[in-house]
């Protein structure tokens, strides 16, 4: 197959992110002998002021992380926290049955800077000014507009959730008529930005300042205390304290003592074998999980006899995704709060039930979660039906040692919260994923994580690094990123083939979104997949919608052979394509 992108080849130095901007960040850092963890924290920082419509600093960074010198995989929660003040309680109190898609009412304690300055604290080489630089170049001297930031391009109006409706030109009256604090910045005199037009953000540009002032002030004490007193002034400082007198002047629930409290947990990552590759996640307060239970459901069907893309591989995929969702939406959530079944959910046994529920004729309009705890392939009772929501980016790296990072992070859209106008940057609505439901297992409670969609991905062989993966796309990510995993490991295709390959997803189960909707049965095709597939699976009940050539997510990989020493990273031509944003990949 001949690939609109080429596939980037390096041996020393590897990273791919949704912009040419955040590559080139993490490239200069490779530059200055920096390793993958400061690269990805240098791209995924940069990502946050060229994709604001995606992800903000005042969003959420999960991490998975193979650290070469210690041979292991590491998983960072970065993951927010709901505020001591966030009961189901008082959201009744207001007339609420759902917390809010957007506002204050939504937001938790940001996490995403805390989870960067972990990582590059324990497992990078550079200081926070090193990584910052390239962000506060782009704040202070300004970021040259794109046409999927702006609005300008021709972006599908039908694009899976609100990627199509981020832009500034959707939300233009809103910024400017509500949201002054926002339009400061995006809509500079009033004006709606044009494709390089100049933007420049200087109270974020002050904030990254205000970090790095607190970093140069622990200097002498050594290079992790510098990024320690950065974190402690976000977390315990007046950076904090700006952050609560917004979100009280704005209706929200955040308390200096959520902000002392609020620490990124290291974690054991999940993990499944298929066909000799480790496959890791983050734990369930992720979705990450349902990636290896339909891989538990597909290893049990020879998928490359089926064919590529052919009815049969399709309709079995999307079968396993609708159980293994169902599993999601029954029991996944934050682990420290309520039991997860993992081990019952990952058996081979529990998958060996629940295939056989899977109708190999027959599309299935039920949503069907099992008993991993009484091994049984139906629970006695169905879940009921309560578009992904707005943005995310993902960035994944890899250096010639071996480390490699896979960070999708999200969260802090600026067409969902408010900049805060001493800080240059909106908090995240994550909160909106919780359920105001004491008996479901994502129920709001103080202090809790809510359950994410955000799940990078990586895999291992032989205990050695392999692949590094992920995409933005919510409830669809576990389902694109799987498919190019399988067109790697079962098809036998390179990196950037695997990402150029026509996709497909479901959205059958709830949506993890306000407001939780499900759509039964309901199947999106490229239309690049033959017309003949589309006939079959509308014949075995699929409700089909053949949707534009490059529009099922924005996957960007890695693969690592340690024998030749030899990276190879790929980038997703569809954010190009369907105008909203520009994928790259840098190696070396």
């Amino acid at each position: 197959m001949t690939t609109i992108y080429p596939a980037i080849l390096g041996r020393e130095a590897m990273v791919c992110t949704e912009h040419y901007l955040s590559a080139a960040a993490g490239a200069r850092m490779f530059a200055r002998g920096g390793n993958a963890i400061d690269a990805a924290v240098a791209a995924t920082l940069v990502e946050g002021i060229v994709n604001p419509h995606m992800h903000t600093i005042g969003g959420e960074a999960p991490m998975l992380i193979y650290v070469a010198n210690a041979a292991r995989v590491v998983a960072l929660n970065g993951n927010m926290v709901a505020p001591a003040k966030a009961t189901i309680a008082h959201y009744r109190q207001l007339g609420m049955d759902l917390v809010p898609g957007e506002g204050l009412l939504a937001a938790g304690v940001p996490s995403a800077f805390d989870a960067l300055s972990a990582a590059l604290q324990r497992f990078g080489t550079l200081r926070l000014s090193d990584v910052a630089e390239p962000a506060l170049s782009l704040c202070q001297d300004g970021m040259p507009m794109h046409a999927g930031l702006s609005g300008h391009g021709e972006t599908p109006q039908d694009l899976s959730g609100l990627i199509g409706r981020a832009s500034i030109r959707t939300n233009q009256v809103k910024f400017s008529e509500h949201w002054p604090t926002t339009a400061a910045i995006y809509l500079p005199n009033g004006e709606l930005p044009r494709p390089g037009d100049i933007i420049k953000n200087p109270a974020l540009a002050n904030f990254f300042r205000r970090l790095l002032d607190a970093e140069a002030g622990a200097r002498k004490s050594g290079r992790e205390a510098g990024i320690a007193a950065a974190r402690d002034r976000f977390y315990r400082g007046d950076i904090a304290h700006d952050i609560v007198r917004w979100s009280e002047a704005n209706g929200g629930l955040l308390q200096d003592d959520d902000f002392s409290r609020f620490a990124t947990k290291f974690e054991e990552s999940v993990t499944i074998d298929y066909h000799g590759v480790t496959v890791h996640k983050c734990q369930p307060w992720s979705q990450g999980p349902v990636f290896l239970q339909q891989l538990r459901l597909l290893e049990g069907f020879d998928l490359r006899h089926m064919g590529h893309n052919s009815a049969e591989y399709i309709h079995h995929s999307v079968e396993a995704a609708k159980l293994a969702f169902a599993d999601r939406e029954a029991y996944y959530a934050d682990p420290e709060f309520e039991p997860v079944p993992l081990d019952g959910l990952l058996s081979r046994s529990y998958a060996s039930l629940r295939r056989t529920l899977i109708d190999p004729s027959s599309a299935s309009m039920q949503q069907r979660p099992g008993d991993p705890v009484a091994m049984r392939a139906q629970a006695s009772t169905q879940a009921e039906p309560r578009a992904w929501g707005a943005g995310t980016v993902h960035v994944t790296t890899a250096d010639g040692r071996g480390n490699m990072v896979a960070c999708t992070a999200s969260g802090g859209w600026i067409p969902s919260s408010p900049v805060i106008d001493s800080l240059g940057f909106p908090l995240g609505t994550r909160l909106q994923t919780f359920y105001l439901d004491e008996h479901h297992p994502n129920a709001l409670k103080p202090g809790k994580r809510p359950r994410t969609t955000l799940t990078p991905s990586l895999a291992t062989r032989n205990g050695q690094p392999f692949m590094s993966f992920g995409t933005p796309g919510g409830d669809q990510q576990d389902q694109w990123t799987l498919q190019f995993f399988i067109n790697v490991i079962d098809f036998g295709m390179g990196v950037q083939e695997a990402i150029e390959a026509p996709r497909f997803s479901t959205a059958h189960f709830p949506s993890t979104f306000y407001p939780h909707n499900a759509m039964p049965g309901l199947v999106r095709l490229e239309d690049r997949i033959d017309s003949k597939v589309v006939d079959e699976l509308a014949k075995r009940g699929h409700r089909v919608v053949v949707r534009p050539a490059w529009c099922e997510g924005h996957v960007l990989g890695i693969r690592f052979d340690p024998e030749r020493q030899l990276l190879e990273g790929g980038a997703d031509p569809r954010g190009q394509l369907a105008v909203v944003m520009a994928a790259q990949a840098i190696g070396w």
